[in-house]
């Protein structure tokens, strides 16, 4: 039990490492997009527009940003790397469906008990009742013996 707990640490761990990672991603993506200037890539297109030069930052400072998201994409990305290596290795089918049939077995024997048990405690309760009852018939017929 306490197996498969780790185990489900570890995933709700790789869960939350890629959320970071799409963060992470998006990030660089709205920066990309908004900081950087419109550059002429081919000679037949050429740029027909500008940025101000408070919208993009300067070559090297975004060529500087860019090689730091990368860098953060790639440790990211390693980190759920090693998430992934240390996860257990699945049980193969066959031995899953036998520990199932197992766990039903047991269930079926604890139902079973269950029950026996329910069935033994309204036994109880009948002959606790009847018992009662007598008692009580029995100080209702001394009351009248008395009083009469």
């Amino acid at each position: 039990m306490l197996q498969e707990l780790s185990h489900m640490d570890r995933i709700t761990q790789l869960q939350d490492e890629i959320q970071q990672l799409l963060t992470i991603m998006s990030s660089s993506i709205a920066y990309l997009t908004a900081r950087s200037n419109f550059l002429q890539v081919s000679k037949e297109i050429p740029v027909t527009k500008q940025r101000n030069p408070d919208k993009y930052d300067p070559p090297e400072v975004f060529e500087a940003n860019q090689k730091e998201l990368v860098r953060d994409l790639i440790v990211k990305a390693k980190q759920i790397e090693y998430l992934i290596q240390s996860l257990p290795v699945p049980e193969p089918e066959e031995e899953q469906a036998k520990r199932l049939q197992a766990l039903e077995e047991e269930m079926g024997e604890a139902n079973a008990e269950y029950i026996q048990a329910v069935d033994r405690a309204r036994s109880l309760h009948k002959q606790v009742s009847d018992v009662l009852r007598a008692m009580l018939d029995n100080a209702d017929a001394e009351v009248d013996i008395k009083a009469g």
